[in-house]
């Protein structure tokens, strides 16, 4: 699998990235410059990764500038024809603003910018500490796309407590049913808020990262070794 990393300006969780994949998971991974259009040295197999910043510096709203630079264009178009797309942060917001994730992601309820670790979990129940960043990550959907994502099994995490419970005080940022991130419904379109990328180093204490990308993106590869 390759990762295609996309820089817009204001991105400031690329390298963040690049350095997730490459040095930690050790997957090639090529940037691509928000300007550039070209997506022929991807497959289907491989992934595109929207970083977290401050795509276009948030002007307008929290990557709707973003979405129609060059490459969200060829980013779009690689997601419907089946290629997998994951978005970390602002580029969660910028999936949401594309319409290739339902949803969107607003002001955080306290109006404050946070960051801090969190806990979340998956389908599987297991609780992990990810880190969050960000002022406008409270995801909200009306009741029918609520209904719709639910019933597909569309919500991939969700904030809790150290113990598993989705409470009211785990929930940073006031998500409606305490959402972390979410899928499309052909499951290859990812998006959430916390950080995976900045908990896969056993330098910084937290791997809690290496199982989200194993378990979204890295599992048909076998790579288990790097991910123990």
């Amino acid at each position: 699998m390759k990762f295609g990393v996309v820089v817009f300006p204001g991105s400031n969780c690329d390298r963040d990235m690049q350095d997730a994949l490459q040095d930690e998971l050790q997957q090639e991974v090529i940037m691509l410059w928000h300007k550039e259009k070209d997506l022929s040295a991807f497959s289907a197999a491989d992934c595109i990764v929207l970083p977290g910043g401050f795509s276009y510096g948030d002007y307008l709203r929290c990557g709707a500038i973003a979405r129609f630079s060059p490459m969200m264009q060829s980013v779009i178009s690689f997601a419907r024809e089946g290629g997998k797309v994951l978005g970390v942060c602002n580029g969660f917001q910028i999936l949401c603003e594309s319409g290739l994730l339902p949803g969107a992601l607003l002001r955080n309820e306290n109006q404050k910018f946070i960051c801090r670790n969190v806990f979340i979990k998956g389908q599987d129940e297991q609780v992990l500490t990810i880190p969050i960043a960000h002022g406008e990550g409270r995801y909200y959907a009306d009741a029918n796309t609520l209904a719709s994502i639910e019933a597909n099994q569309q919500i991939l995490y969700r904030y809790c407590d150290v113990n598993g419970q989705l409470t009211a005080d785990a929930n940073p940022n006031g998500s409606i049913l305490n959402i972390a991130g979410v899928c499309n419904e052909g499951r290859n379109v990812f998006g959430m808020m916390p950080h995976p990328e900045r908990a896969v180093s056993t330098i910084l204490g937290n791997t809690d990262g290496r199982k989200v990308f194993h378990d979204l993106l890295l599992s048909p590869l076998k790579v288990v070794a790097s991910l123990a």
